[in-house]
């Protein structure tokens, strides 16, 4: 049975006697500002200017000028986590992102998927008759839905978005990303030699979306969420950014940390008396470093801050682009960090992070000597922990960690329009990410619905904190008087002031003598009165049991409505336990030439395994073949089979440290032709291969070393007919299409894989 379509005309025999009626169109509240969410990557709270840095930061400083900072502020530590409390207001196990998605386990806090009764903000404001645009990172999609042969209903599109443009996961080279567009894969629009790097593409389609919209139409408002790569990993900048900065940390993280310190005081940014949380003692002294650390220790601050402030460069465009059209008066804008700054370079740093993932990372000297890489498309940089520390200033701990080093995070909010009389006010009130969405709502002038769809919308954890934006905001109380936190079995709790909170390690990480085994009852709860003492410095738990014990009792209650049980700091069971895959088992993997990239994480796992790369080409009379056949990666870590100046080469990638290559002493003849790479496993790191053609063997070899981990970590997949790029070998430019005929490309797989847990947990942790 069919329900009858409302309709309040009259329906007569023709249309003489009938009158029409059209339902009415979904209009937005009177006088709803234009809402832009802007999300940075792995920002700690002491990075931007108007937050203590010397690192400039001027468009984010003027939206702090023009607004209001709130100076405690939270997010979960962790990305996906995060955004999927500012974009649905609800706690993030309620969402089921307890952690990233890659690690996903069976319980409702773990699966990994925000459901539908957790309705996005975009959905929400649609329905109220705004335009909505997603630009930048997504990372609320798990890692084996980010492929062509996918359900899209995770992506943007599917979640309340009109229009999207970025990338999933948790990062992806800044000078040729792997990028999407709306529900398809595409190619960045220029190449490294063009000037091309993402933060300015993103600013580019931020702007395009917009002004798409106001070609049409000049009222309806939009709701852009616009997130970063920046300043998540790798820390990649144009190199004249990088030379702006040059020899400005020399002094190293302890000074620069105590002139940041300094700096918030000054600015009102801490309340009086907050201390500087002491270094730990698993961070070097500055001093204590050579010189030869010292310099490689500043280089990784400089592209740091090169790709800070080249971003908010960028972001300046878009923001000049909204005062042209006339749309910044009146629009509300909210600037958030995903967690706080991230320790995932180490203790010395990275020149190519899936080193650390395959366990085997570059010496200081090595590192040093490759120096003029840095920031730059052919390394994966990443700074080490002591700037880490330095970034999150005054606070402990960082990133994935609970401590306020992990949680507490820049949150500035602008409204031209409205916020005039409070304007470069600060506020120091509690608040948390999942206050970011009912707060917005109440700004716009709309209620959250209790339905989106038709499907029943669940509870909204999230307290709004719009009246703290007034002028007599900051004698407010904070609305937001609990909230709970877990990452990775850390734990912490806030009520009232207080703060209980413990360290869980998942792994002798810090060689503090922590066991990870260690049952959670035997963790040790620290207690700070964080009304006074925000920087976690003054341990009241031996002198206040009673109220430590109380707040540990109301963690569980918390844990327990949240859906944060059962407690599980074991990374490595995840990965051995995987969601069922529908997929069945082969050994044989056919790809088609030209098609868009083939995640490393759904393509055929070659790592550590012995394997056959064939094809069937046709060169052409009188060409002199050349490109690629099949490849996977990048010049930080892949492998390429093509052909160069005629002649077949396979290159095998050792992340950026050895290029192991196999070349034909012929060229290819014009004609049909069966080409191979064959590589035997044997007891040890590597094994034998070799290089045929029409099955005669014409080169032949050992790979040392194969990949015990990922290839590459920056989500540049497996292709056929072109490479992604930078380049996996050397020689040639990507994407160097292959000028002959694919008739078929496959890859045989042979033996168990050999899988390396250590490493792969590394792999995601550090893509986070």
């Amino acid at each position: 049975m069919t329900t009858k379509r409302e309709f309040h005309g009259r329906i007569g025999r023709d249309w003489r006697d009938s009158e029409p009626w059209w339902p009415p169109e979904t209009v937005a509240p009177q006088g709803a500002p234009n809402v832009v969410l802007l999300v940075l990557d792995d920002v700690g709270f002491a990075q931007l200017g108007c937050y203590g840095s010397d690192i400039a930061t001027p468009v984010i400083d003027g939206l702090a000028a023009t607004g209001l900072r709130l100076a405690n502020f939270h997010t979960t530590a962790l990305c996906s986590p995060s955004r999927a409390c500012l974009l649905t207001g609800r706690n993030h196990h309620r969402s089921g992102m307890g952690r990233v998605a890659d690690l996903a386990v069976g319980y409702p806090g773990y699966w990994g998927k925000p459901p539908r009764e957790n309705g996005y903000l975009s959905e929400i404001l649609r329905q109220r008759g705004y335009a909505t645009y997603a630009v930048g990172k997504w990372h609320l999609s798990p890692e084996n839905e980010t492929d062509m042969a996918s359900s899209r209903a995770t992506w943007p599109l599917a979640r309340g978005f009109d229009r999207w443009y970025g990338f999933h996961g948790g990062e992806t080279h800044q000078f040729v990303p792997a990028l999407f567009h709306d529900n398809h894969a595409v190619r960045p629009p220029r190449r490294i030699d063009e000037g091309y790097h993402l933060s300015a593409d993103l600013a580019d389609r931020a702007i395009e979306f917009v002004g798409d919209l106001r070609a049409v139409d000049t009222e309806q408002p939009f709701f852009l969420y616009l997130c970063t790569g920046a300043c998540h990993s790798p820390h990649h900048a144009p190199r004249e950014w990088i030379e702006r900065y040059r020899g400005a940390f020399d002094g190293g993280w302890d000074e620069w940390r105590a002139r940041a310190y300094a700096r918030q005081l000054e600015l009102g940014l801490l309340p009086a008396g907050t201390a500087l949380s002491p270094r730990p003692p698993w961070v070097p002294a500055w001093a204590d470093l050579d010189e030869v650390g010292r310099t490689l220790a500043a280089r990784f601050m400089e592209c740091f801050a090169a790709f800070l402030s080249y971003t908010d460069h960028q972001l300046g465009r878009f923001i000049s682009f909204l005062e042209d059209v006339g749309d910044l008066e009146d629009t509300l804008v909210i600037l958030v960090s995903d967690n706080g700054a991230s320790s995932e370079g180490g203790s010395q740093g990275s020149i190519n992070d899936i080193r650390l993932e395959n366990l085997d990372p570059a010496s200081v000297n090595e590192m040093h000597a490759r120096i003029d890489e840095i920031g730059g498309p052919l390394g994966h940089n990443n700074y080490p922990w002591g700037w880490t520390m330095a970034g999150n200033t005054p606070f402990k701990r960082w990133k994935r960690e609970v401590h306020e080093g992990g949680v507490a995070d820049p949150c500035i909010v602008s409204w031209p329009a409205r916020l005039g009389a409070a304007a470069g006010g600060i506020r120091h009130q509690f608040a948390h990410a999942i206050d970011v969405l009912p707060s917005v709502l109440e700004l716009v002038g709309a209620s959250a619905p209790s339905h989106i769809e038709q499907v029943p919308q669940s509870l909204i954890d999230g307290v709004s904190f719009a009246a703290l934006l007034g002028a007599d905001g900051v004698d407010l109380p904070a609305a937001h008087t609990t909230q709970y936190f877990e990452m990775f079995g850390s734990r912490a709790i806030y009520h009232d002031g207080w703060k209980a909170v413990t360290f869980h390690p998942v792994g002798p990480v810090y060689d503090d003598g922590l066991n990870p085994n260690a049952p959670f009852d035997d963790d040790v709860w620290e207690l700070y009165h964080v009304a006074a003492d925000l920087s976690e410095t003054n341990d009241l738990a031996a002198e206040e049991p009673e109220r430590l014990a109380a707040l540990i009792a109301l963690w569980w209650e918390e844990a327990e409505r949240n859906d944060v049980l059962p407690l599980d700091n074991r990374p490595l069971w995840a990965l051995i336990h995987k969601k069922p895959d529908a997929r069945r088992d082969r050994a044989e993997f056919r790809y088609f030439p030209g098609g868009a990239p083939v995640p490393e994480s759904v393509a055929v796992q070659v790592q550590n395994r012995s394997h056959a790369l064939r094809a069937e080409v046709v060169v052409d009379e009188g060409v002199v073949p050349h490109g690629v056949v099949l490849a996977l990666g990048s010049a930080l870590g892949g492998f390429s089979l093509h052909c160069l100046e005629g002649r077949l080469r396979y290159v095998h990638n050792l992340y950026g440290k050895h290029r192991h290559e196999l070349v034909s002493p012929s060229p290819l003849g014009p004609g049909r032709h069966l080409v191979a790479f064959e590589f035997t496993k044997d007891d040890g790191l590597g094994g034998p291969a070799r290089l045929l053609v029409d099955g005669e063997v014409v080169a032949e070899g050992a790979i040392a070393r194969s990949n015990p981990a990922a290839f590459n970590g920056v989500g540049v997949g497996l292709t056929c007919g072109y490479e992604w790029g930078p380049a996996v070998g050397e020689g040639y430019e990507a994407p160097f299409a292959f000028n002959g005929t694919i008739v078929r490309a496959v890859v045989e797989v042979t033996g168990p894989v050999v899988r390396n847990p250590l490493a792969e947990i590394a792999a995601i942790l550090a893509e986070q």
